[in-house]
C-alpha cells in the first residue's frame, strides 16, 4: 500500500505505514492521531516519523499543536483527511536571562521594600512549563509571586527582617524555577546582595578603662599609651577622631593624644614626686557626630621596669547560672618582660565573687566558677583580676572582665499578691475591665514572658468562665456578664500566670470579686397595706395630745447599705399642722393637740426615700378618722361604698352591738331607778333619826381632758386590727356614785333646824335634777345611736 501525504507546513515530510486498519478511529473519511514530540516511533509501529519533530519550533507557544495531511487509498480509491496532533514533553528546563545579578540594599532599608526579579523562561507548555519560583535562604528576604492577565507569572523580591552591614555585608540568594514535567525540570539564578553602609554605629572604645605606665622623667614624644575605638560602619562613617575631655590644667600640658591613631605621647615633663598618676577622660568621635568615652589613667612609675601584662586568650561570656563550681570561664595569659624574680608573676581575683583564678602552665592562669550563680541575686559581675610581679617593690597589673550570667527558668512566677479583693458595682456593661492581675517572674527573657489563664472551676453550678474571662497577655479581668448584687453578692476565681520557659512553671492567685450595691431597688411599702389604691384607715380620739401615735408607716428596700436607708417624708395631709413623720422611724404623730374643729377625715400621703445616688422613693396613702366614739366612725363609714363581705361583717356587729347597747341600757335603767328608791328610803330614815347627820354635796363630774361637754367620763376600749372594718369598740359608763359621811362617835345628837332642813331638802332636789339631766343626755346619745345603726341597716 502506497500513499501520499500533504502538509501544511512544506518544511516537513512524513511517510506513514498503516499496518493495522481496523483500529483506526474513522469518521466521515477524517482521522486524528496524537504523537509525542521528539519520537521516532510509536511503540505499536502505527505512524513511522521521517525525521525529529519539535513542537516548540512547529507551534511555538500555540496549544495545541498540529496540523493536517490527506491520504488516498488505491482499490478502491478513498480520500482520508488526517489531523496530527503533537503533544509537548518536557525537553526544556527553565532559563533565566542571566545566570547571576547584582542588588544593592542600604541598611537602612525598612521591611517591606520591594526588588523586581527578572522571570525565568521555559518554551514547553501546559503542565511542563513553569509552575513554581522558590528562593533560598529566606532570612531577611522572602518571594512574592503574582499571575499576569497574560498567565506570565511576575516575581519580585520583598526585604521582611532589616540587613545590618556590620553583622553581612554581602548576602548571596538563589532563585529557583521549577516546571511541572516527570521527572521535574528546574532552573536557577544567583542573586548577589550588597549591602550599603549608613552611619548608624557609635564609635566604640574597646575598653571603657585604661591604664598606662609611664617611667619618670621620659623624653618628650615618649609614646604613654594608645585607646583604641571601633566603629561598625565602613569607609568614612567608620573614620574615628580622639581628643582629651575633663583634663586638668596640671595635666593638660604633660600627655597629647594623636586624632587619627589614638595614641598618647608624652608631651612635657613627667615627675614622679609631683604627679603619680594622670586621670585623663578619652573621647572618640566619628564623621556623623556619634561619640563615646573611656578613662584613661597614667602612672608614672619611679624606676624604669616593666610590668605584668595581661592578655586574655579565651572567654566564654554569658555563663550559665546553673554552670557547677569549677567551670572554666576564661584563660588569661600573664607576661612580665623583666626576668628572674621580676619577671614571677601572681594573680588574684579581688573582691568577693563567685569566681577565682587558678594556675594551670606556665604564663596561663584560668578563671573558674567556686560556687552556683544566681542570676537573679547578680547579674553581671566585674571581676578584676590583679597581675603581681615579686619585684622590689613589685609591680602589678589589672585586667576587668565583665561577666554576664544567662538565665534558666528557675523561677515561678509570683503574684504581686496571692490573694485580691475586687469590688464591681451591679449592673455592669458585659465585657467592662474588672481588675488586672499582675505576675512578676524573677528569670528573664522567654523565661520571663507570662501569660494568665483562668483555672476551671464553679461558681454556683456554673463555671468560672462563664462569669469573667482573663486575657492572657495583660491580665486583665474582664465581666463576662451583667451581675446582680441581689442574686450574687460575690465569688471567688483562681487565676494562673504561667511562664513560657520549658517546662514551664506557674504560679496561682485567687481573685475575690465583691458586687456592690446599685440604688436599682425603689422601696416597698409593708405597712399600711394598699388595698385597691386607698390604705386601711387608723383612728385617733378626738382627746389625743401632742406625740399620739397614728400609726406606723413600715418599708423596706431589698438594696443593702446606704441605698437601703430609708427615710420618711410628709408629702401631702389634709392638716399639715396635725401630724408629723418620723424620718428615721416612719412613724405618724400628733404634733398638736386634735381638737373638735378639725376634721374627722385625715388623708395623708407620705413619702419613703432611700438615700441611694439618685434616690428611688414610694408613696403610701394612711386615712385617719379624727373621732371619740364608735358610732362617729360608723356613720362615716357609713358613706362609703364597701363590697358585698364587707357590709355582711358590718350588718352583723352593727346587730349585735345593738343587741348588746339594749341590754345595757335596760339593765341601766333598773339599776338606777333601784339606786334612786334606795336612796330616798334612807333620806327618809335619816330625817327620822337622831343621829348626826353632815350633808355631803357631790361635785360636778368633769372630762379628764377639762374639755368635754359631758358631766361623766365615758372610757372606750378600742382594739384595732390591720383592717379597721373589723375591730373591736367597747363602751363603758361608770356608775356615779353618791357619798356621804356619817359620824357615830359624835357624843350628842344633832338637831336639825329649819334651815338646815331646808338646806338639805334643796341639796337633795338639785342633786335629784342633776341626776334626771344626766338619765335624758344618755338616752339622748343612745336614741342617736340607734338612729345611726337604722340608717346604716338601710344603707
Amino acid at each position: 500500500m502506497a500513499f501520499r501525504e500533504k502538509s501544511d507546513n512544506t518544511k516537513r515530510q512524513l511517510s506513514l505505514w498503516i499496518i493495522i486498519l481496523s483500529f483506526l478511529y474513522v469518521a466521515q473519511g477524517q482521522m486524528r492521531y496524537s504523537i509525542p514530540e521528539e519520537m521516532l516511533n510509536t511503540d505499536k509501529g502505527i505512524l513511522v516519523v521521517n525525521e525529529r519533530i519539535d513542537r516548540e519550533t512547529v507551534c511555538n507557544q500555540i496549544s495545541p499543536c498540529s496540523f493536517n495531511s490527506e491520504m488516498i487509498l488505491d482499490n478502491p480509491i478513498e480520500l482520508y483527511r488526517i489531523i496530527i496532533e503533537i503533544m509537548d514533553i518536557n525537553d526544556h528546563a527553565p532559563a533565566f536571562p542571566k545566570n547571576e545579578i547584582n542588588i544593592e540594599i542600604s541598611e537602612s532599608a525598612l521591611p517591606g521594600a520591594r526588588f523586581l526579579l527578572d522571570s525565568a523562561y521555559d518554551p514547553d507548555v501546559g503542565i511542563n512549563t513553569i509552575q513554581s519560583y522558590s528562593l533560598n535562604p529566606t532570612d531577611n528576604f522572602v518571594l512574592k509571586q503574582a499571575t499576569q492577565p497574560d498567565g506570565t507569572i511576575y516575581i519580585e523580591m520583598m526585604l521582611q527582617s532589616p540587613v545590618d552591614r556590620e553583622k553581612q555585608e554581602d548576602l548571596s540568594l538563589t532563585l529557583t524555577a521549577v516546571d511541572g514535567g516527570h521527572p521535574p525540570r528546574s532552573g536557577a539564578m544567583k542573586i548577589n546582595v550588597k549591602v550599603l553602609d549608613v552611619n548608624d554605629n557609635a564609635p566604640v572604645f574597646t575598653k571603657k578603662h585604661y591604664k598606662a605606665e609611664v617611667p619618670e622623667n621620659s623624653s618628650k614624644g615618649t609614646f604613654v599609651t594608645k585607646v583604641s575605638a571601633t566603629d561598625s560602619d565602613k569607609g568614612i562613617n567608620s573614620e574615628v577622631t580622639y581628643a582629651f575631655r575633663h583634663i586638668t590644667d596640671k595635666h593638660s600640658n604633660v600627655f597629647e593624644i594623636n586624632e587619627k591613631s589614638g595614641e598618647i605621647f608624652v608631651s612635657g615633663s613627667v615627675d614622679f614626686e609631683t604627679m603619680q598618676k594622670c586621670k585623663i577622660n578619652v573621647e572618640a568621635r566619628d564623621h556623623g557626630g556619634f561619640t563615646d568615652s573611656c578613662e584613661l589613667i597614667i602612672n608614672i612609675i619611679d624606676l624604669n621596669d616593666n610590668i605584668p601584662i595581661i592578655t586574655l586568650t579565651s572567654f566564654t561570656n554569658p555563663v550559665s547560672e546553673d554552670a557547677l563550681p569549677g567551670t572554666t570561664v576564661a584563660v588569661i595569659n600573664v607576661k612580665d618582660l623583666d626576668s628572674g624574680e621580676n619577671g614571677e608573676v601572681n594573680c588574684i581575683i579581688s573582691g568577693d565573687s563567685p569566681f577565682a583564678i587558678k594556675w594551670s602552665i606556665k604564663n596561663y592562669f584560668t578563671v573558674q566558677t567556686i560556687k552556683m550563680l544566681n542570676r537573679e541575686t547578680d547579674s553581671e559581675f566585674n571581676v578584676t583580676i590583679t597581675a603581681t610581679d615579686e619585684g622590689s617593690p613589685p609591680l602589678s597589673s589589672n585586667k576587668t572582665l565583665h561577666i554576664r550570667v544567662s538565665d534558666v527558668n528557675d523561677n515561678a512566677p509570683v503574684f504581686e499578691r496571692p490573694s485580691y479583693d475586687v469590688r464591681l458595682i451591679e449592673n455592669n456593661t458585659p465585657g467592662v475591665s474588672i481588675f488586672t492581675v499582675k505576675a512578676n517572674d524573677a528569670d528573664c527573657c522567654q523565661n520571663a514572658r507570662v501569660s494568665y489563664l483562668l483555672e476551671d472551676s464553679e461558681v454556683n453550678g456554673v463555671p468560672a468562665s462563664s462569669l469573667v474571662s482573663v486575657n492572657a497577655e495583660s491580665g486583665v479581668i474582664h465581666a463576662v456578664y451583667s451581675f446582680d448584687y441581689e442574686k450574687l453578692k460575690e465569688f471567688q476565681i483562681k487565676v494562673r500566670a504561667q511562664d513560657a520557659g520549658s517546662p514551664p512553671l506557674s504560679g496561682n492567685a485567687t481573685v475575690r470579686i465583691i458586687i456592690q450595691d446599685q440604688n436599682d431597688n425603689a422601696p416597698q411599702i409593708l405597712y399600711p397595706v394598699q388595698t385597691g389604691g386607698s390604705s386601711v384607715a387608723e383612728m385617733v380620739p378626738r382627746s389625743a395630745d401632742v406625740g399620739y401615735l397614728v400609726t406606723k408607716v413600715v418599708a423596706v428596700d431589698v438594696d443593702s447599705g446606704q441605698n437601703a436607708w430609708l427615710s420618711y417624708k410628709l408629702q401631702k395631709a389634709t392638716d399639715r399642722a396635725l401630724f408629723e413623720v418620723g424620718s428615721q422611724t416612719g412613724e405618724i404623730r400628733t404634733i398638736r393637740p386634735v381638737g373638735d374643729k378639725d376634721a374627722m377625715k385625715q388623708r395623708l400621703t407620705v413619702i419613703v426615700e432611700d438615700n441611694g445616688q439618685p434616690f428611688r422613693s414610694a408613696t403610701v396613702n394612711v386615712n385617719v378618722m379624727v373621732a371619740d366614739s364608735f358610732p362617729e366612725v360608723l356613720s362615716e363609714f357609713s358613706d362609703n361604698t364597701h363590697d358585698k363581705n364587707y357590709n355582711d361583717n358590718l350588718t352583723f356587729y352593727l346587730v349585735l352591738a345593738l343587741a348588746v347597747v339594749s341590754f345595757l341600757f335596760i339593765l341601766s335603767l333598773v339599776v338606777i331607778l333601784s339606786v334612786k328608791i334606795y336612796r330616798w328610803r334612807q333620806s327618809r330614815i335619816f330625817y327620822q333619826s337622831n343621829l348626826p347627820v353632815i350633808p355631803y354635796y357631790p361635785t360636778l363630774y368633769s372630762d379628764a381632758g377639762g374639755t368635754g361637754t359631758l358631766q361623766h367620763m365615758h372610757n372606750y376600749e378600742v382594739y384595732m386590727t390591720a383592717d379597721s372594718r373589723k375591730s373591736d369598740f367597747k363602751l363603758v359608763e361608770p356608775s356615779s356614785q353618791n357619798a356621804f359621811i356619817m359620824d357615830p362617835s359624835s357624843a350628842e345628837t344633832m338637831a336639825l333646824g329649819k334651815d338646815e332642813k331646808t338646806l338639805l331638802a334643796v341639796s337633795d332636789f338639785v342633786s335629784s335634777q342633776i341626776l334626771i339631766v344626766h338619765y335624758i343626755i344618755s338616752f339622748s346619745f343612745l336614741l342617736l345611736f340607734h338612729i345611726s345603726l337604722m340608717v346604716t341597716f338601710s344603707i
